[in-house]
């Protein structure tokens, strides 16, 4: 047998574990509401392919891949506890166990990891949260692309409809049209009819109602069987308290907003200040998809170096507020074609910082340059530090956050020598570190950081929706603090 020969004979043997990996995550998501992760990245719904790469994603750790053989005893001995709602990192089990020295089976070590969501600790099944989507642009049809493949056991969010105004002729079948296929993001993952007497699509079993209205005041929601909601309102018009105030209306409890609040609106990055939300907060915003990406690394950076000022200069993919040639817009510059220019523009993500981490004091600012790409996008953090360091340590202290610390779900790490923004198309997370591209010089640091600013955004905002209505479930191992 040749070199080769072994090779493949690895690949299908790896191939064959994976598949015998599937049903057993499907199941624990459908009958449990146990979501099974590797290193924060969820393996519910993936293929054998997908997750074959994401155990080799966990090669950044130890310099070495992760094998399904590392992880099945781990996940088969989930199957024997009795576990409760909540996110189980096997690829976490499966490096802590690496580093315990106790002696301990796979099985004592499991159930000792997880003794949380067990036995009298587990969190019962409860009945699933309403959820409205008012607008279904591109954040709202990706919100909606979430929300559906969350449903799981059917105990978490519901996606129960989504407002928009009449738009003419099969409006219905063009907006279920658009759900399905995305030109950025690909086909959506499932099955999609449409219900144009009762005006509703069918996503996945997922009923949906299509409510028109031109505006909140005209919607009462318990008329649909709407209760005790969650509505995100995606399409910013109102921005402030009172404006908000308006989806406050019969079947709606709480408003999130997917763009930066005014006012008194708390701006809500998940990760940083999502546990400062009030119980009986009923409006707050998610902030902007470019404040998403850069406060999680400048909060890392902050408690382990000392932030004294910083720059942010984001190059931004164009979006639909732009026009596609030179047309009259009300703001300056964003008239000129999107596709044909790079457009110096404004950005509010500096200044929201200080919402997000009000006790960093040192003074951000920033700029933005629109350029012609449809999707992704970066900022180059540059940053005065509290101490000198070198490269190396802070490509080590970033790489260590992204995998172990609590914002492992924000921030990514990559270290790729070629990687260009097509890469980070539906990336789940808030940013992603450019190893290759990070300069630091005693204490002076530059970081390059891509995120997706309408998939990884999204999930943002779906972490903050999960939190506020009491369906975002622990994670164990518990991350390191």
């Amino acid at each position: 047998m040749t070199v080769n020969d072994d090779a493949f004979t690895n690949w299908k043997t790896r191939e064959e574990i994976a598949e015998s990996m599937i049903p057993i995550i499907g199941r624990l998501h459908r009958e449990q509401d146990v979501t099974v992760l590797l290193h924060s990245r969820s393996l519910v719904n993936k293929s054998v392919v997908s997750i074959l790469k994401t155990h080799r994603f966990a090669r950044q750790i130890a310099g070495e891949e992760l094998s399904v053989t590392d992880t099945l005893p781990f996940l088969q001995t989930l199957t024997t506890l009795d576990l409760g709602p909540s996110q189980i990192d096997i690829g976490m089990l499966a490096a802590t166990y690496r580093a315990d020295d106790r002696g301990l089976s796979v099985e004592e070590f499991t159930a000792e990891a997880v003794a949380g969501a067990t036995g009298e600790n587990k969190i019962e099944l409860r009945e699933g949260r309403d959820v409205v989507l008012y607008g279904f642009g591109r954040i709202g049809r990706l919100l909606a692309r979430l929300l559906i493949e969350k449903t799981g056991s059917g105990n978490g969010l519901r996606l129960r409809a989504i407002v928009v105004r009449q738009g003419g002729d099969q409006d219905i079948v063009k907006r279920a049209s658009l759900l399905r296929r995305d030109s950025i993001h690909g086909q959506f993952q499932g099955t999609i009819t449409v219900d144009e007497a009762s005006s509703t699509i069918i996503a996945n079993g997922n009923e949906i109602k299509v409510i028109y209205a031109n505006d909140p005041s005209e919607i009462d929601y318990t008329a649909y069987g709407i209760k005790d909601a969650i509505l995100v309102d995606n399409t910013g018009k109102w921005r402030d308290r009172e404006g908000l105030s308006k989806h406050l209306r019969p079947g709606i409890d709480k408003v999130v907003l997917t763009a930066p609040g005014k006012g008194d609106v708390p701006n809500i990055v998940h990760g940083v200040n999502h546990d400062t939300i009030k119980p009986d907060e009923q409006i707050l915003s998610c902030a902007s998809c470019t404040t998403n990406a850069i406060v999680p690394p400048l909060k890392a950076m902050a408690e382990e170096y000392g932030v004294l000022r910083g720059h942010v200069e984001t190059v931004h993919s164009f979006t639909n507020d732009q026009n596609l040639l030179d047309n009259y817009h009300s703001s300056d510059r964003r008239g000129r074609s999107a596709p044909l220019n790079m457009v110096i523009t404004e950005t509010g993500a500096a200044s929201a910082v200080a919402k997000a981490l009000p006790d960093l004091k040192a003074p951000i600012t920033g700029s933005s340059i629109r350029v012609p790409v449809p999707d992704v996008s970066i900022a180059i953090l540059s940053l005065r530090l509290g101490r000198a360091t070198t490269r190396e340590e802070v490509l080590d202290y970033l790489r260590n956050v992204s995998l172990t610390s609590p914002l492992k779900r924000q921030i990514d790490f990559i270290s790729a020598p070629d990687a260009v923004s097509s890469d980070f198309i539906g990336s789940r997370h808030a940013s992603i570190v450019d190893a290759g591209a990070t300069k630091v010089e005693d204490d002076n640091a530059i970081l390059y950081l891509w995120y997706d600013n309408e998939f990884g955004y999204s999930c943002q905002v779906i972490r903050v929706v999960q939190h506020v209505s009491g369906v975002e479930y622990p994670t164990f191992p518990a991350p390191a603090v």
